[in-house]
């Protein structure tokens, strides 16, 4: 085989052991965005360790209660821990397509005091879905759907 065949096959390899690396990277990342970020207790380094998840200007969509980018997250973060300190998403699925994750997860959590304006009788169950999107090594934006309204529902008392 000529020499520029293989240093091209060399090249190629190494390119898609690279790439197939940084999407392992990448999908540990968005593993870590549930099991260390929402996950029970909410780590003590928590600002360190959503700046380490998501980018400083991470985008949010619906915004947060707290606020766009990683501090915005974090006192979102801080909120619902603070109400809820059993919170935690449970992914179910991970799909990938090219630097988009797709997660289905369920999120659990007993309210320790009024929720959504709801004085609480019960923990909660919901299923929840999030689109990540991850550039150079962290999450620049989410797009996520929650089903609060079932959560409420729980929590109240009114069943599934």
């Amino acid at each position: 085989m000529p020499q520029f065949i293989r240093i091209a096959v060399a090249v190629v390899l190494a390119f898609t052991l690279s790439a197939t690396s940084a999407l392992a990277d990448d999908r540990s990342l968005v593993e870590a965005f549930y099991s260390t970020l929402l996950s029970t207790p909410a780590p003590d380094d928590l600002d360190a360790q959503v700046r380490s998840i998501v980018t400083d200007d991470w985008i949010s969509i619906p915004t947060p209660r707290g606020g766009e980018g990683a501090e915005g997250l974090v006192k979102t973060l801080t909120f619902f821990y603070s109400i809820i300190p059993d919170l935690k998403w449970t992914p179910q699925e991970i799909l990938q397509v090219g630097n988009r994750y797709v997660v289905r997860s369920t999120a659990t959590g007993t309210p320790t005091g009024k929720f959504f304006g709801v004085e609480p009788k019960s923990g909660f169950e919901i299923m929840t879905i999030d689109i990540h999107e991850v550039v150079d090594g962290r999450i620049v934006r989410s797009y996520h759907v929650e089903d609060w309204a079932r959560a409420i529902r729980q929590v109240s008392g009114g069943g599934h």
